[in-house]
């Protein structure tokens, strides 16, 4: 009976919802879902790079370390048992794990590891650069990744502490493939790559079974997982683009998660469903391109952290989506500053403005995403900021447009938001706190380019140093103390770190999602 049920709900989601359908209630050990998952282009880990691909290859594919399951905060060991790092020789080497398997039944070779890495290099696809940037090449990719029985060891170019390396290994393309299925099913030397789009080679908890693109995708229980195998047989994503649709199945029954739905339909569900809320790695802010004379003055970037609503905002349109967070890295990860000193004060705002003798009014344009929830945003900012006579003109556009402008560096202020390529506080101290060559012809895809900050020796130095420093403790501090400088004295004003909520019913438990799309697990998931 349970086998004819999981068919029949299977079936069902493959197929477009009529007005009115009900379907049954999802089976005991399948695990099924609502979410918008038109942003897959690619779900070979060479290529991947959309939002709810990284959901599902976290969940097909093991790295030599990664954040499990587990605990999303600490870096753990994957399918290598552990590793020692020699940072004069800036290489790490890896024990391979005994006794673990590809899900086809291949065992995990050291070989495997450098044929991931090298496709990775070779093919050069868009997560190619998260490599690469340890100065690996297809060139040189078999002197600086090398095999000697069931040790891998990883060289690098660079000045990188090892435990930078250790998390750019942990990113996407760091997935490790069984080079033995791919290349069963390589055509005309893509290296799988055709085939990896629509089936999996891993050794993580799932298998890919199915995937029809705008429709569904369907995981089936690696048994034989290394790490335990999962309590889901199945995990069943239903492509649903409305949100309204999610929350229709959520409350009937017939889907156990909604992953898309807005606060107001999080605020209207019933007593069945429970919300659970996740902060994400992404930080929301407002910068002032340094190009605008009007905009230089230190005293206009301290007197913006006083005019920001932070506590209004959240407390109402922002709800459950985002909380207050006033510094570069995200919350949640070694390395963060989560302290938060400055609050809405208009009065200090203008004493600060008076005191400098800043010239009031200050007429600035603010580029904006023509979407919610950035317009409100952008509404709350120009009404506080107006109080301290510094007046936002609103200009929306599309995020293409926003974007293209803020590449180019015409804009005069910014409102957008940035997300780490991985997680290592590098990622983000490159974006906010580093710029060493502020010519226009130097693109650099930083937020402190982009805004035209000529961020001081000093702190470029102390970049650089956080990068090298081999004790990850210290590391963590370093990367603190940047955060309160840049936090205190520049002009990229952040103001929020994103949340999201998921709702899904009461009975299930375990679900894990981490701060960003590939620490999103259901390997613990149970349903009482």
């Amino acid at each position: 009976m349970k086998l004819f049920r999981a068919a029949l709900l299977a079936s069902a989601l493959s197929l477009p919802l009529a007005a009115g359908a009900v379907y049954a209630a999802t089976p005991a050990d399948a695990l099924v879902i609502a979410q918008n998952i038109d942003d897959i282009v690619a779900l070979d880990p060479a290529q991947a790079y959309e939002f709810s691909a990284g959901e599902i290859n976290a969940n097909l594919y093991d790295k030599l370390v990664q954040y499990d399951a587990a605990d999303t905060t600490v870096l753990a060991p994957g399918l290598a048992s552990e590793w020692t790092a020699d940072e004069a020789a800036k290489s790490l080497t890896f024990t391979m794990r005994e006794g673990a398997t590809f899900a086809s039944g291949n065992p995990v070779r050291a070989e495997d590891v450098l044929f991931s890495f090298k496709r990775v290099v070779t093919l050069n696809l868009t997560p190619a650069f998260i490599l690469t940037q340890l100065g690996w090449t297809a060139e040189n990719i078999d002197e600086m990744v090398t095999v000697e029985g069931n040790t891998v060891t990883v060289k690098w170019t660079g000045d990188f502490a090892s435990a930078f390396v250790l998390n750019v290994l942990a990113a996407r393309p760091g997935a490790i493939v069984d080079e033995v299925l791919v290349m069963q099913n390589e055509v005309d030397g893509d290296m799988g790559n055709a085939w990896l789009n629509t089936n999996s080679a891993g050794s993580g908890p799932y298998t890919l079974t199915d995937y029809r693109p705008a429709e569904m995708v369907r995981l089936s229980a690696n048994e034989n997982y290394w790490n335990g195998a999962p309590a889901m047989k199945q995990v069943l994503i239903r492509h649903v683009a409305e949100a309204a649709t999610q929350q229709l199945l959520l409350s009937s029954g017939d889907v156990d998660l909604a992953k898309n739905l807005t606060p107001d339909q999080i605020g209207g569900l019933g007593e069945n469903v429970k919300v659970e809320t996740y902060p994400q790695a992404a930080v929301h802010f407002l910068s002032f391109n340094q190009k605008t004379e009007e905009l230089t003055d230190p005293a206009v970037w301290e007197a913006a952290r006083y005019l920001v609503d932070y506590d209004g905002m959240t407390q109402s349109f922002l709800k459950g989506q985002m909380e207050k967070h006033q510094a570069f890295w995200p919350k949640g990860f070694p390395g963060s500053y989560d302290e938060t000193p400055f609050t809405y004060d208009v009065e200090k705002a203008k004493q600060i403005l008076a005191d400098a003798g800043v010239e009031t009014p200050i007429n600035v344009t603010l580029d904006v995403i023509n979407s919610a929830p950035f317009t409100d945003i952008a509404q709350s900012l120009q009404a506080g900021f107006s109080e301290a006579g510094i007046d936002f003109e609103i200009l929306p556009g599309t995020g293409a447009q926003v974007i293209t402008k803020y590449r180019e560096r015409t804009h005069q202020a910014m409102l957008l938001y940035w997300g780490p390529d991985f997680m290592d506080p590098h990622s983000n101290a490159k974006a906010f706190a580093y710029n060493s060559d502020n010519s226009d012809d130097n693109y650099t895809a930083t937020t402190t380019w982009r805004n035209a900050w000529e961020v001081p020796a000093e702190m470029n130095e102390q970049v650089n140093a956080a990068l090298a420093e081999a004790d990850q403790n210290v590391r963590n501090e370093m990367y603190v103390e940047l955060q309160k400088k840049v936090q205190a004295d520049s002009p990229i004003v952040i103001m929020f770190q994103a949340a999201l909520q998921i709702a899904m019913a009461n009975n299930v438990e375990g679900y894990v999602n981490g701060s960003n799309s590939d620490f999103v697990y259901y390997r613990l998931v149970t349903k009482n």
